[in-house]
């Protein structure tokens, strides 16, 4: 395994203090050991739902993975801070002594997705010298109260600046959010695991696979959505034009909320003390104003390549939202079969959202998915013991009788398929431009 970083965990090591998973613990991490200890949040504004790990108890356990795990197993070899240059071979960032593997060896690309977050490099604009912009890792860091604080960037980081903010005791109405685009988010009480969530999980994907049948258009059923709070907005008299998996609690929505002055005008260009200029259109700041930068793009929207290419193995989604889910999916694929056809048609990669219309395709794609796998004995078997398949743990149980068990997952199919073919249906009543471009993309 080469890691540029000194120890494990990825990004997760250049992270800022106060970030935490955004959805449950219980879905993120290696699929053979827990993250965290399947608790409830008792305080705060996750209150009453699953645990979300912080920023050190992610790190600190991909550290007891490798150390109690990876590395015991004597299967595992360990670089870090090595920078690999391709074609099977990298070198110490300390030494510069290089390493190859030989020719037979599968390389695993884990970089493919080009994760980045505001520490790893500049903002993409202009900021003049006099201006004061901290990453949401210098946040914390701010020596002084300042008149005014901008955030620039709407998606998960810059919500979690604006709670860290407003957790400090900000009065709100002295915060900024330059907001390019607003989103759909998911309402983290709709994806909960475990028995003690059981029926209003249930009653979450009843309301999902409902409002498709029931959705007369594709803006109808954001409607529906949002009626049955799956979805969520930070004003309903904006149509948001994102959707990227971020994933907040009502409460949380609820306090973000509060912040009056939403700036609604494009990306950034420029941040002068007496000017910020946007794509389309430009204002006056406050003075003594604080710039919080988180703008980073998080995943980069690549084009999909397929998973398997000979000796080379290209992780990527596979079901939408779940990146870590979908790289434990890979591996059991690699490891169940050998026929590479097979193996990428099992894979098929779900890229990542980014615009609002993008639910509708990751969605159909998923479904599709995994009407492939559960044709699959060897991965259904897989799946039904997968710590990290929440979905698959969400469905209605299978009956105890053997006899009646073909009957069910007959049934199960064809409600995918109906949900599948509704879901075509309303992408075809997209705009002409969106709807090519979702079936390209479907097509794929």
């Amino acid at each position: 395994m080469v890691d540029r970083y000194a120890r494990p965990g990825g990004h997760w090591t250049t992270a800022y203090p106060y970030v935490r998973l955004h959805q449950p613990s219980q879905f993120y991490g290696v699929n053979s050991r827990n993250l965290g200890e399947d608790r409830v949040d008792q305080v705060g504004w996750n209150k009453g739902l699953s645990e979300l790990a912080s920023v050190d108890e992610v790190t600190a356990y991909y550290g007891i993975v490798m150390d109690q795990t990876f590395l015991p197993s004597v299967r595992v070899q360990y670089f870090p801070l090595h920078e690999y240059t391709g074609e099977g071979q990298w070198r110490s960032s300390v030494t510069e002594k290089s390493y190859q593997v030989g020719r037979e060896t599968i390389i695993v690309d884990a970089t493919f997705m080009k994760v980045k977050v505001p520490s790893m490099g500049s903002p993409p604009y202009k900021v003049a010298e006099d201006v004061e912009l901290v990453t949401p890792n210098d946040l914390p860091k701010a020596t002084r109260p300042y008149a005014a604080y901008t955030v620039v960037g709407a998606g998960k980081t810059g919500i979690d600046a604006c709670l860290w903010l407003l957790k400090q005791g900000v009065d709100p109405k002295i915060i900024s959010w330059i907001m390019p685009r607003d989103s759909w988010f998911l309402e983290r009480g709709g994806i909960q695991p475990g028995e003690r969530f059981a029926e209003s999980t249930a009653a979450s994907i009843n309301a999902i696979n409902g409002s498709v049948m029931e959705a007369t258009s594709p803006e109808d059923l954001f409607l529906r959505l949002e009626k049955h709070k799956q979805l969520i907005r930070m004003n309903d008299q904006v149509w948001p034009t994102m959707f990227r998996c971020a994933t907040v609690s009502l409460a949380e929505l609820e306090q973000v909320q509060k912040i009056g002055n939403v700036i609604r005008q494009g990306r950034v260009v420029s941040l002068e003390a007496n000017k910020v200029t946007m794509e389309n259109g430009t204002y006056q700041p406050t003075p003594d104003t604080l710039y919080i930068d988180c703008s980073a793009d998080a995943l980069a929207k690549l084009e999909p390549v397929p998973v398997f290419r000979g000796k080379n193995i290209t992780l990527q989604s596979v079901r939408y939202c779940q990146q870590v889910f979908s790289a434990a999916f890979i591996a059991h694929v690699e490891a169940a079969y050998d026929d590479e056809n097979l193996k990428n048609d099992l894979c098929h990669v779900v890229p990542h959202p980014d615009e609002s219309i993008d639910w509708f395709i990751v969605t159909l794609q998923s479904h599709r998915n995994g009407l492939k796998w559960s044709s699959q004995p060897k991965t259904a078997a897989w799946l039904a013991q997968a710590r990290l398949d929440w979905f698959g743990k969400l469905l209605p149980p299978a009956p105890s009788d053997p006899e009646q068990v073909p009957a069910f997952w007959a049934a199960f199919g064809a409600q995918v398929q109906a949900l599948c073919e509704k879901l075509e249906v309303l992408i075809g009543q997209l705009p002409e431009k969106d709807a090519a471009r979702a079936k390209a993309q479907i097509a794929r």
